[in-house]
């Protein structure tokens, strides 16, 4: 870590200049900006692929695909979702941007380990992208056995592709929990850490404890695709719902990889747009590790058609039932906060609402999903489809939304066009429930899903869904323009256009190369809105 003295007046953006001080950097906000840029292009080309899905679905039979485009079609989408967006789009995008300023820090504990995480992402990734090149892969974003040893695409190599991602993520986990234990400001304990470094470290230590099992799952995959080593694979040997029970050990807690950080976006959001402190630190704080725990013991829930004994079936939907906990005090916290708030309607604020709202309707229906009975008749249909998207994608991306538009000025000293992010706002917002809500009911009278073709009694349904997702795509069309228009045209930012409390926000817009001139020194909480004036 650098220690010079940040001189006034420049920022990160500008000094050092040139492309190779982006490609070597080891600024922790350049390489945040590096992933963030990185996140948004794979979340294009996915975005695309779900849109031709979509397309594709709009009636019965052959729309614009054959059958085996298709699959591979909802295979790529489904995969660089996963893999190349949402796991890394908060933690390893704003996270590395804002973990070290809202410490009080110059960087992360290891800006060089930092910067190889980054290269192995997207080493991995483009790994993940050249299998395009070779065949394709079309087994589903999951890689279930025994077809995925069998099929003549590219599984392995995608394979391989998600085994180095799996190393990034261990990486960063382990960079900001060394972080948060060493890098902290003066005066900054423990309680007075914000809620959103409370949620990146339990993520982290997510990443750190799940990450490895799914990466010595896909290695055994990839051993018995390449050397015929009976391990998943029936016919020689092997047992396939092994590698669901290795899989879903790794990819239940990965939901809470991605739905942590954006409850911590959140929880930073609602305080500073309703000049409140929040309601319940100790137990917000407590509850992401609560979440946490409870995801390494849920797997089975995602087993209850695959053979399983009554018992186990049983444990594991009683288990999941107790998530509600933890996450309901995270969101009667919420709702407390607001509570007679001095509420500001802005394009933070107005995601963060999207969020409650989606996440909500997650919750709610997972419940249902947790159910045997339920589960039996509703596995594998449309309504699982909307249920995951309610609580990954739509949780997630809600949370991103607003973390973008919350930290932008903070990013780039620039602010954005409030009246065209709220109508960008209303597309994304109305568009996402318009694709899925109408997936729940579609699912609950048997539509399957990953079907290229479906009955024709389901074909309303899917034109309805079809058509919220190119209202999502209008939304995000609307939100690159103002966002991009900013940097060239945009009001300056001030250092503190919110009145927040957090540290990151009492240093200038853009922060100097080395985050602040003064070392600070941390005389109250985040969220202390009724002791002092921001």
């Amino acid at each position: 870590m650098s220690s010079t003295t940040a001189v006034a007046g420049k920022n990160y953006l500008t000094d050092p200049k040139g492309i190779g001080s982006w490609i070597y950097t080891l600024d922790h906000k350049r390489i945040g900006l590096l992933y963030l840029v990185s996140v948004l292009f794979f979340f294009l080309v996915g975005g695309i692929f779900a849109l031709l899905v979509r397309l594709e679905l709009w009636s019965p039979g052959q729309t614009v695909m054959s059958a085996d485009t298709y699959n591979k079609a909802f295979t790529y989408h489904g995969t660089m979702m996963v893999f190349m967006v949402i796991i890394p789009m908060i933690p390893a995008a704003i996270g590395n941007f804002v973990l070290p300023l809202m410490l009080g820090a110059k960087d992360v504990a290891f800006p060089r380990l930092n910067l190889l995480s980054y290269y192995i992402f997207m080493a991995g990734a483009l790994l993940g992208v050249g299998t395009l090149f070779f065949k394709g892969v079309d087994t589903g974003w999951t890689f279930y056995t025994p077809y995925s040893t069998k099929t003549g695409s590219a599984a392995a190599m995608m394979v391989m592709a998600a085994f180095v991602m799996g190393f990034s993520s261990i990486l960063t986990g382990l960079n900001f929990i060394t972080t948060i234990h060493k890098l902290r400001a003066p005066g900054q304990g423990w309680t007075k850490l914000p809620l959103m470094c409370w949620a990146l470290y339990a993520t982290s230590l997510l990443q750190l404890l799940a990450t490895p099992v799914l990466a010595l799952t896909l290695c055994l995959m990839a051993m018995e695709r390449v050397f015929n080593i009976g391990i998943f694979d029936p016919a020689l040997g092997g047992d396939p719902v092994l590698f669901q029970h290795f899989f879903w050990f790794y990819s239940h807690p990965a939901v809470y990889i991605m739905v942590l950080p954006a409850m911590g976006v959140i929880n930073e959001v609602i305080p500073v747009f309703s000049q409140k402190p929040i309601f319940g630190y100790k137990a917000m704080a407590l509850a992401v590790f609560g979440i946490a725990a409870v995801a390494f013991i849920v797997w089975g829930h995602h087993m209850f058609t695959s053979g399983q004994s009554a018992t186990a079936g049983f444990i594991f939907s009683l288990i999941t039932m107790f998530v509600a906990i933890p996450t309901g005090i995270k969101m009667f916290s919420w709702l407390a906060t607001m509570y007679k708030g001095t509420l500001r309607f802005q394009a933070p604020m107005l995601y963060a609402y999207a969020f409650l709202f989606v996440f909500l309707i997650g919750g709610l229906t997972g419940v249902v999903l947790a159910t045997m009975a339920a589960d039996i008749h509703l596995h594998d249909t449309y309504f699982v489809v909307a249920h995951f998207h309610y609580v990954m994608v739509g949780g997630t991306l809600m949370g991103f939304m607003a973390g973008i538009h919350y930290w932008w000025p903070k990013m780039f000293g620039k602010m954005y066009s409030e009246g065209a992010a709220k109508l960008a706002w209303f597309f994304v917002f109305m568009g996402f429930n318009v694709t899925f809500f109408p997936q729940f009911i579609a699912g609950s009278q048997g539509m399957p899903r990953r079907y290229y073709d479906y009955v024709a009694e389901f074909t309303i349904w899917n034109q309805v869904s079809t058509v919220g997702s190119w209202m999502i795509g209008v939304g995000f069309v609307i939100s690159a323009i103002y966002l991009m228009a900013s940097l060239v045209g945009g009001r300056k930012a001030s250092d503190n256009p919110w009145q927040a409390l957090g540290l990151e926000w009492q240093t200038s817009s853009p922060p100097p190369t080395e985050n602040f001139l003064v070392d600070p020194v941390v005389t109250h909480g985040p969220y202390d809105y009724d002791k002092v004036a921001a």
